[in-house]
């Protein structure tokens, strides 16, 4: 690939070492310190993780990618959604990049995917949202510790109605070699107290796949809802992984930002229906 078609680590030394090495023994000790509140008979198809500095969140992010270890050599394909966190955006954004790159290499895009996409009426193609973007980039180093070769589906998801998150999602789902990774972070800013009392009615909802979360019980909540909204069609039981805050990880109690980790394992037909009933 040309230099020029790479988007640049830009969360690198920021919220996650720069150093390839450090990075590495980071993430590699984040997942062999894990311990999921659940233990998992089949690996999901779909997680919801956190996207705060690895210091605050990465434990958090860890129990959640530790559940696909056994994917190893099955997964070719991440559909990354994620909010915008420097410009607004409507509808969809994708990059015109050929790969993203992190101090563990790069990562490429799947530019067959991006042209499906592309003829969708919401989505757009613009670099720019995605340059100084961290949300997906911190996702980046967890993958590449765990899976073998793999592409990856970069979408920024701004305004838009949970049933278009829903219908993107349906027309990337794919097979065993797809992973779906929605990245948000919970509660922002409240008491440490205030901050539990909200994630934990969150998590009652995304273990209803009640598809109404709002802006401020997650940074993420219009992929959220339109994973939770395609998960009832397409037979997701979700599960909680870990529910906590950065005031349990590295900082004070007095504002904190809420963090969870989500798997979702897909059980097709009426055996989801029996599960949930």
């Amino acid at each position: 690939m040309a230099i020029a078609s790479i988007r640049p680590a830009a969360a690198a030394g920021h919220f996650y070492p720069s150093d390839a090495e450090l990075l590495r023994t980071q993430v590699s000790e984040m997942l062999a310190a894990s311990m999921p509140a659940e233990e998992l008979a089949t690996p999901p198809k779909a997680v919801i993780v956190p996207h705060a500095g690895y210091m605050y969140s990465g434990p958090i992010a860890a129990n959640a990618y530790s559940t696909l270890q056994s994917l190893r050599g099955r997964i070719r394909r991440v559909v990354l959604l994620g909010p915008p966190h420097r410009l607004a955006v409507r509808g969809f954004v994708l990059p015109s990049v050929q790969g993203f790159s992190t101090p563990l290499g790069v990562v490429p895009i799947d530019a067959s995917s991006r042209s499906l996409l592309q003829g969708l009426p919401d989505v757009h193609v613009d670099d720019r949202p995605h340059a100084e973007e961290h949300c997906l980039e911190v996702q980046l180093p967890f993958l590449q510790t765990l899976l073998d070769s793999f592409e990856i589906v970069p979408v920024l998801v701004g305004q838009c109605c949970t049933g278009s998150v829903a219908d993107l999602l349906d027309l990337l789902w794919g097979g065993p070699d797809t992973l779906i990774v929605v990245s948000s972070d919970l509660s922002h800013y409240l008491s440490y107290e205030d901050s539990r009392a909200l994630d934990r009615s969150t998590a009652r909802q995304l273990l209803e796949l009640n598809p109404c979360l709002q802006a401020e019980q997650c940074c993420g909540a219009h992929a959220v809802n339109g994973l939770l909204t395609l998960g009832a069609r397409r037979g997701l039981e979700p599960g909680v992984l870990d529910l906590r805050s950065c005031g349990d990880t590295a900082c004070d109690r007095c504002r904190v930002v809420g963090s969870a980790s989500i798997a979702c394992v897909e059980f097709p037909g009426e055996t989801a229906h029996a599960l949930r009933h």
